[in-house]
C-alpha cells in the first residue's frame, strides 16, 4: 500500500511539468514519455499485486450468471477489439456458480484481453462455455501465432513473459495469466493451455459450480 502514494505523486508531477514545458527538446520528450511509461506499469504491477495479496479475504458467496457477465466483458473489450478489427464468437450456456463475482470477472476479463491483445489483425476471439457434471468448462480461443510448448505452463508464474519486448510494448508486467491461476486455485478450479499451434492459441478453465473443489 505505501507504494501507491508516491507512485501516484510521480504520475501527477511527471504529467505537470509535461504540460508545464510543451516545447522541451526531442530527447527531453522522449525520456519524459519513457518515465511516464514505466510509472504507469509499475502502477499496474502494484495493483495486481495487492489484488492478488488480498485474494483469500474477498467473499465468494455471489451467485454468477456467466454469460451475462462474458457479455459485459465483451462489450467492456469491443473497442481494444475493434482497434485489430478482431471479432467475437460466442457459444454460451445459461449457467449459474457460486464464487467472488469479481475474481471471476477479472479472470475472464484478463483471458479474453489476452486472446485480444495477442491475436493477429483481423483474426477472432471464441469464449464457449458448458456444464460438465457439477462443473463449469470455459474455453477462450483466439487465432494468434501460439505458445510454444516449452512456456505453457511458465506463463502462470508471476512475472514470466514470453517475449518481454512485446509485452513491453503491450503494457504487460507478467501478471495477468499468475492472477488467473490464483483465482481459478481459490474457487477449487483449474486453468491451462489445452492447445497452441501458429492457427491460434486455447485456454481451458474449469470451476466447480459450488465454489469448492470436486473430485
Amino acid at each position: 500500500h505505501e507504494l501507491r502514494t508516491p507512485l501516484a505523486l510521480m504520475q501527477a508531477q511527471l504529467e505537470l511539468f509535461s504540460v508545464e514545458h510543451p516545447d522541451v527538446r526531442p530527447e527531453t520528450a522522449e525520456f519524459l514519455t519513457l518515465l511516464r511509461e514505466q510509472t504507469e506499469r509499475l502502477t499496474q504491477m502494484t495493483k495486481t499485486l495487492l489484488e492478488m495479496s488480498n485474494l483469500q479475504s474477498v467473499s465468494r458467496s455471489d451467485e454468477i450468471e456467466l454469460a451475462p457477465l462474458i457479455d459485459e466483458i465483451l462489450t467492456d473489450l469491443t473497442t481494444l477489439a475493434e482497434q485489430k478489427n478482431i471479432t467475437f464468437h460466442q457459444n454460451c450456456e445459461d449457467i449459474c456458480m457460486i464464487g467472488s463475482d469479481t475474481l471471476i470477472y477479472r479472470l475472464l476479463f484478463n483471458l479474453i484481453e489476452n486472446a485480444i491483445k495477442y491475436n493477429h489483425a483481423g483474426g477472432s476471439v471464441t469464449v464457449s462455455m458448458q456444464q460438465e457434471n457439477h462443473q463449469v468448462l470455459l474455453h477462450i480461443a483466439d487465432t494468434g501465432c501460439g505458445i510454444s510448448e516449452e512456456y505453457r505452463e511458465s506463463i502462470f508464474q508471476p512475472f514470466f513473459r514470453v517475449d518481454k519486448s512485446r509485452s513491453r510494448q503491450m503494457g504487460g508486467v507478467g501478471l495477468g495469466l499468475a492472477l488467473v491461476k490464483e483465482i481459478a486455485v481459490l474457487h477449487g478450479g483449474s486453468v491451462c493451455v489445452e492447445s497452441s499451434s501458429e492457427e491460434g492459441t486455447t485456454f481451458a478453465v474449469r470451476l466447480p459450480l459450488n465454489g469448492e473443489k470436486t473430485e
